[in-house]
């Protein structure tokens, strides 16, 4: 008997990632996040299920009550016979009431931005999960480099100690 291959074991599990944005937890603090679709074209859905997405300097934007993801590179796709613009803005589709939510507390909490966290399937629909995020100063940085140092050496002791 054949095993299923690791694509398909996602598509079974309902989600895989298609582009991280990895510094996103280091440079901002999470507050809340979202699932949202995306309005693709043709030739930017094959693009990025092939991987070729960038969102590592993407930011969302509200324009007439609509949510628009900007700075998000999704290259241009080599087999298609009229391509998109890479980095041309893209809407964001939410429920309503979720997008006066966010909008909300982004007028509330004047620190506060909307970044994408992840593009990622869906059963199939490519999703973009953003999250509402405040901008971490140099020091909370060095704070969280503190930490994580201080967790590594205790794990490492711990490990020593049980040999």
């Amino acid at each position: 008997m054949a095993k299923p291959s690791t694509a398909k074991k996602e598509a079974e599990r309902g989600s895989s990632n298609l582009a991280l944005h990895r510094r996103a937890r280091y440079d901002y603090e999470i507050l809340q996040s979202y699932d949202a679709g995306i309005a693709l074209l043709g030739s930017e859905v094959k693009s990025a299920r092939a991987g070729h997405a960038n969102i590592g300097e993407g930011y969302c934007r509200f324009k007439d009550g609509e949510l628009w993801l900007y700075n998000v590179n999704i290259a241009a796709y080599a087999p298609a016979r009229e391509n998109h613009d890479p980095i041309r803005p893209r809407k964001l589709l939410m429920h309503r009431r979720e997008l006066i939510r966010l909008q909300t507390a982004m007028n509330e909490q004047p620190r506060t931005t909307v970044i994408p966290l992840r593009l990622h399937l869906a059963h199939g629909i490519i999703k973009a999960e953003i999250g509402l995020a405040i901008g971490k100063r140099s020091y909370d940085k060095r704070d969280a480099i503190r930490e994580r140092e201080a967790n590594r050496t205790i794990q490492r002791a711990l490990r020593h100690s049980v040999r």
